[in-house]
């Protein structure tokens, strides 16, 4: 009886230190909501030379609880050409500021949650120029990755694809790169017609160009973190399959 009140003893005192020790790691807050995305809409073409990615991006926002005058996106190393309020088939310029981290734009009136607003940004993204630390499992924060874009090295494929966790989409498209944000996307992909791409979603349409390239359009109806948002392209053989009538396929 008493080796038995022992060993429940020893059992309660390691399930309360368990219960009392205190988490690894520095505390982090849920990220503060001031914006809330809603869509994000980007044209993308690829400088395979300078492995470099030219967007315009068309977010759609809306305050998450006060009104607000005020945008601020995370957009890491890039080169901004405009920001604009677009207004139908129409665009206004805002002022902004950008630090080489952050984009602070400053709207033309004060909006409050039952409304949505869109702004334009048209950029270059210079993945390779932006140094920053990633995790233990991955080890820098680029976002973007050009494989052997010049295709000099023999035997390995020619690819781009991205990696955006946890905050590295916004390398390559601005966005309010935090988990607790939630968008739709619609991505217009402006790739070497040779090259097969990947993105979220459905591939809704194909339209060639002039200039060798092709133009893939990928819709993704449900809301998802920027994280998530993904590009893909390469030479890859494409086996299609289903499970339970969705789609399963295998690029390789």
């Amino acid at each position: 009886m008493k080796k038995q009140l022992l060993i429940w003893g020893l059992l309660s005192a390691f399930i309360v230190s368990a219960q009392t020790k205190a988490p690894k790691g520095p505390y982090q807050a849920v990220p503060e909501k001031t914006n809330n995305l809603v869509h994000t809409r980007l044209d993308a073409g690829f400088d395979f030379d300078k492995s470099q990615l030219k967007g315009k991006v068309v977010l759609t926002l809306r305050p998450h609880f006060y009104p607000t005058d005020s945008l601020t996106l995370d957009a890491k190393g890039m080169e901004i050409s405009s920001v604009a309020l677009v207004q139908g088939s129409s665009q206004k310029p805002l002022t902004y500021q950008y630090d080489g981290l952050f984009l602070r734009i400053q709207l033309p009136k004060t909006y409050t949650r039952q409304e949505t607003y869109q702004v334009a940004i048209a950029y270059v993204a210079k993945p390779n120029d932006f140094k920053a630390k990633g995790s233990e499992a991955i080890t820098d924060a680029k976002g973007l990755y050009f494989i052997n874009p010049k295709g000099e090295e023999k035997d390995k494929p020619t690819q781009v694809w991205t990696q955006g966790e946890t905050e590295a989409t916004s390398v390559w498209v601005p966005t309010i790169d935090k988990t607790n944000q939630k968008s739709t996307q619609e991505f217009n992909l402006r790739v070497p017609a040779k090259m097969v791409s990947l993105s979220n979603g459905r591939l809704v349409k194909q339209t060639k160009n002039s200039d060798g390239t092709r133009t893939d359009s990928w819709v993704m109806d449900q809301p998802h973190a920027p994280y998530l948002f993904f590009i893909g392209m390469g030479d890859y053989a494409v086996i299609k399959d289903s499970y339970k009538g969705k789609e399963v396929s295998y690029y390789v």
